[in-house]
């Protein structure tokens, strides 16, 4: 019997609407392993426990909600491929949990990457490690926390040309315990930040990137669910990346360093763009995980 909330169940209950779910997870593509990380949101059960299925044996396991409302959050995920991230509105991201939206897009474990090159950059110049950063399509605000937590002596400004998501990203902030560390603004890239002209140590954007006609092609929790305002980067995909190539010389200061996400095949016309401007020096394409040229690295020329 459930309690009165109906948020209680037993062991074995949950272990074959586990079971049922991960056979559905596996019939529609998903993979079963999302069933794990949402219960490991709405329950206390422990990573471990779900491996080795020994709550299966717990007269109660507490639920976030009701088991019926479990259900039909997971046959979302199955017939309507919402993203999980979506679902139980949660993301993590580095040692992050964030508050998402469909407001914003869900931050992708390879641009975690992108922290990590900023700091090896400081620990190669330590300048670049105090004054202002900027995070230029903030989103959920996961770059910026990221920027915050590992710069310690910075002050971030991230901004976003979505209302929305620069609300969710000031709500992750609060919790994080960020506010007094990052500054917010609404706008489109360094409109609203004009008062910061040769001021920034760093620049850092993982910018709409992909080619609009690409959009509706891929997988439906991407083409379906994410805002397209943050995915798509016109004609060639590069629309974005060369509004921040060209402006971002006016922005940083001498020496400064800029760090660009792209997707897979842009490497060579990024590298082009900026060497083009004349404004750059140390142009550096870096790979991810999975071995992609993924980021572009220039620092501006002293």
């Amino acid at each position: 019997m459930h309690n009165k909330t109906e948020q209680v169940v037993s062991g074995l209950e949950l272990w074959q609407w586990r079971t049922q779910a991960k056979a559905a997870a596996m019939k529609a593509g998903i993979e079963p392993k999302e069933v794990d990380w949402l219960l490991q949101e709405i329950t206390p059960l422990e990573p471990l426990a779900l491996r080795l299925e020994s709550f299966k044996e717990q007269s109660k396991i507490e639920l976030h909600l009701p088991l019926k409302d479990l259900n039909k959050l997971w046959q979302q995920r199955i017939e309507k491929r919402v993203p999980l991230q979506y679902l139980i509105g949660r993301a993590r991201w580095r040692h992050f949990s964030l508050a998402v939206s469909p407001a914003v897009l869900i931050p992708r474990p390879e641009t975690e990457l992108i922290v990590d090159l900023a700091v090896e950059a400081c620990k190669n110049n330590p300048s670049l490690a105090v004054g202002d950063w900027a995070d230029l399509g903030t989103g959920s605000g996961a770059i910026a926390f990221g920027l915050a937590d590992a710069l310690t002596k910075t002050t971030i400004h991230a901004v976003d040309i979505s209302p929305e998501a620069l609300a969710l990203a000031r709500q992750n902030a609060y919790k994080l315990g960020f506010t007094d560390r990052i500054k917010f603004y609404l706008g489109s890239w360094f409109e609203p930040i004009k008062a910061l002209k040769e001021q920034l140590s760093g620049i850092v954007s993982n910018p709409p990137y992909i080619p609009d006609e690409i959009i509706p092609h891929l997988m439906p929790e991407v083409a379906k669910h994410e805002p397209h305002l943050a995915l798509a980067g016109g004609a060639d995909g590069l629309d974005c990346i060369r509004e921040v190539i060209t402006f971002a010389p006016i922005y940083l200061r001498p020496g400064g360093i800029l760090i660009l996400e792209m997707m897979i095949g842009q490497a060579e016309t990024v590298a082009k763009l900026l060497n083009a401007t004349g404004k750059y020096s140390q142009i550096k394409i870096c790979r991810d995980l999975a071995g992609i040229e993924r980021f572009a690295i220039a620092h501006k020329s002293l």
